[in-house]
Formats: structure tokens, C-alpha cells, sequence
């Protein structure tokens, strides 16, 4: 038998220290360059998206990849990519950990708005609050003081 899953991700990742670096001028550059780095890894990325300081995928990832491994390509290309852009000056890099969240296919379109609405969102919620919401949902436990090194 061949290998069949289907599993949908929530990656979660931010900036180092805070810093604001999306902008409407080059925000779309960064999501599709992650996008591409997914399907070269025939990983399907159904949204990436983000606000000002932090990023979201939602993608089903191959199975004989560990999404580990997946995000270290991610942040490692897009930090090499944007560090040799002229569009991202505030960028310093990625903080050190991420989020990964698994979540029934039925919540495909809930999260994919989520994505798109992130501005909106942040209007209200921090990305620290977010974050915290995010583990609380999932009943991961955290140690607050690393949630954005």
C-alpha cells in the first residue's frame, strides 16, 4: 500500500525581538517565495499569510518530510531571500521556535480566513496574546518568557 495522509498545519513563527518588518510593499514577495519553497518539497501550501511581524502557513506537508525539518528549510531560505532583497530592511531574523498546530480538513476554509484577516485581527490581539490562544487551544503547554526569543 502506498502512503495516504492528511494532515492539515497551522505554522506559526515571527520575527526576531518584535520586529516589524511586512509591509503592503513587499509582504507577497515573502508569502509566495515561502509557497514555492513548500512545493518544491511537494508540500501543498493552501495559504501564507501574515501581519507586520509574524507569518502563518496553513499546508499539508509530505509524509516522508518531518515538518520540523520542513520549517528549518522555510526560515532558512525565506532569511537568505530576504536578506538579499532590497524590500525587507527591518528584517534581523527569525526567532528561534514556531508554533505547529494540526487541525481536522473540515477547518480548512476557517483557517484560511483566519490568514487572510490577519490585520483585522491584530487590531484587537497581540502577537504574544496569539500565541497564547493558540497553545491554550491546543493544550500545549509553554514557558511564557520564550514564547518570542
Amino acid at each position: 500500500m502506498s502512503t495516504f495522509t492528511q494532515i492539515l498545519y497551522q505554522i506559526v513563527f515571527g520575527s526576531k525581538d518584535y520586529n516589524h518588518f511586512l509591509s503592503s510593499e513587499n509582504e507577497n514577495t515573502l508569502y509566495a517565495y515561502i509557497a514555492g519553497v513548500l512545493k518544491n518539497k511537494n508540500c501543498h501550501s493552501y495559504i501564507v499569510g501574515g501581519c507586520s511581524n509574524h507569518i502563518h502557513i496553513i499546508s499539508h506537508i509530505h509524509p516522508i518530510l518531518a515538518p520540523a525539518y520542513v520549517i528549518k528549510d522555510i526560515k532558512k531560505a525565506s532569511h537568505k531571500m530576504m536578506n538579499e532583497s532590497n524590500l525587507f530592511h527591518r528584517f534581523s531574523g527569525w526567532q528561534v521556535g514556531y508554533g505547529l498546530f494540526t487541525y481536522h480538513f473540515s477547518s480548512k476554509e476557517s483557517l484560511i480566513r483566519y490568514v487572510v484577516n490577519q490585520n483585522e485581527h491584530h487590531r484587537n490581539i497581540s502577537y504574544k496574546d496569539e500565541l497564547i490562544s493558540l497553545f491554550k487551544e491546543h493544550s500545549i503547554e509553554y514557558i511564557e518568557e520564550y514564547l518570542l526569543t
